[in-house]
């Protein structure tokens, strides 16, 4: 399992002088991550901005894109995360607790954002916080992997190239991290790229200052890599499945949905479904993931595969006469699954799973599931769509319309165009 950033909980300590640090455990406020994002009345530029993403969901377990910040504009690695909205960088403030990173710690400028500014109010559960320290903000955010961050927010440049051709450097609020705890699924990055809903998200930012439209996606390809984007310049919308986005809760969910497998009705509904970009693999709520485990093990009766006990590469692998070399070995003996919402539209929105999308060739050759029990991993009754899930699918989160989109792409290629990619 990699970072399972998503379903992200943001606390914030409004007590630190400069950029010092809390004294203690006891200064923290836990408190869950709310607040989705309100567009801003902008007349955006018509254009976008396109990042390439690295890595895979096995066996690297993580993907990442470089960002420039800073004046001289500097690169990080950063992890590309639907499922929270801060994006922070590991920050020589100085740094109390630090991993060891691609590129030396950000060194943070000097642009505190204040504790009243509206993007730190946005971070909070509620609009009566008291500001202790005044002239800064201060942040901390959980992940699902357990790891966190604590830092204070600062105001740079990011350097970007658009695709109408301009290059522009808006002045945009990040993290400054001076104190993180790995999660169970660490990775060597320099910080995390906050995409979800909320006002201190990039993109939201960006779309605040008029650069591009409130529509971040992705596209990750099933031989790794792939590209992130924001903006809506580089898809057509006419194209692409849509289904609404669900005003009651602060992550990417288009609600509800049922499981099917095969073309057929499991009995599996009222799925609560989150699409998370922070989590390679996907989960679904105990009793479902039991379910699809006892109906995958019945089709494959009679078929020459067995569980694989000796592989703990996930937590269920199969073993053929010999060893696997691709999914294209064995994707004959799975079927497809599918996540059916029913949206109040004019008819349901079908997010379809191949066994490409569900199933890893280990390093043993061996078949093994990619879909989790996400109760065990305390995701209670959340399901989460994950990138395994997500592969070879363009995934479109408008925060203008309210409506998560897929189609089938080409995700080897950064697009220019709207037709580039489909």
């Amino acid at each position: 399992m990699r970072r399972e950033k998503g379903v992200a909980v943001l606390v914030l300590v409004a007590m630190l002088l400069g950029i010092s640090h809390p004294s203690s455990a006891s200064d923290r406020s836990w408190k869950s991550m709310l607040s989705g994002a309100t567009s801003s009345a902008v007349n955006p530029i018509g254009s976008s901005a396109v990042f390439p993403i690295h890595g895979d969901v096995y066996p690297k377990g993580f993907y990442y894109v470089q960002v420039n910040i800073g004046q001289p504009p500097r690169p990080y690695f950063v992890d590309p995360d639907t499922g929270s909205d801060l994006t922070w960088l590991q920050c020589d403030a100085p740094c109390r607790r630090c991993s060891k990173g691609p590129h030396p710690l950000y060194h943070p400028s000097n642009d505190l954002v204040v504790c009243k500014d509206p993007l730190c109010a946005s971070l909070h559960s509620s609009a009566d916080y008291k500001c202790e320290n005044p002239e800064q903000c201060d942040y901390e955010v959980e992940y699902a992997d357990e790891g966190s961050s604590l830092g204070v927010l600062v105001r740079d440049n990011l350097s970007l190239n658009l695709t109408n051709g301009m290059r522009v450097s808006p002045r945009l609020a990040i993290g400054c991290g001076y104190d993180q705890i790995p999660g169970r699924s660490n990775h060597p990055l320099d910080g995390v790229l906050g995409l979800g809903k909320g006002k201190t998200s990039i993109v939201s930012q960006l779309h605040s200052q008029g650069l591009v439209r409130n529509v971040v996606g992705h596209c990750l390809s099933g031989r790794g890599g792939g590209f992130l984007f924001f903006g809506d310049e580089v898809y057509d919308s006419s194209r692409v499945v849509w289904a609404p986005m669900s005003r009651d809760y602060s992550h990417y969910s288009p609600g509800f949905a049922e499981l099917i497998l095969g073309g057929k009705a499991t009995g599996y509904k009222n799925l609560l479904v989150i699409f998370d970009s922070g989590s390679s693999y996907t989960y679904l709520n105990s009793q479902a993931y039991l379910a699809l485990v006892s109906l995958l093990k019945k089709e494959l009766n009679g078929k020459p595969l067995r569980e694989a006990l000796d592989d703990q590469t996930l937590p269920l692998c199969w073993k053929g006469k010999k060893p696997f070399k691709s999914i294209r070995d064995i994707k004959k003996y799975f079927k497809p699954l599918a996540l059916s919402f029913s949206n109040g539209w004019r008819a349901k929105s079908q997010f379809e799973i191949s066994p490409e999308s569900y199933l890893i060739v280990s390093s043993k050759g061996n078949a093994c599931l990619g879909i989790l029990n996400g109760t065990e991993v305390g995701l209670q009754d959340y399901n989460i769509i994950g990138d395994i899930a997500m592969q070879d699918k363009m995934v479109i989160y408008d925060n203008e319309k309210q409506a998560i989109g897929w189609i089938a792409a080409n995700c080897d290629r950064l697009p220019t165009s709207k037709t580039d990619i489909m």
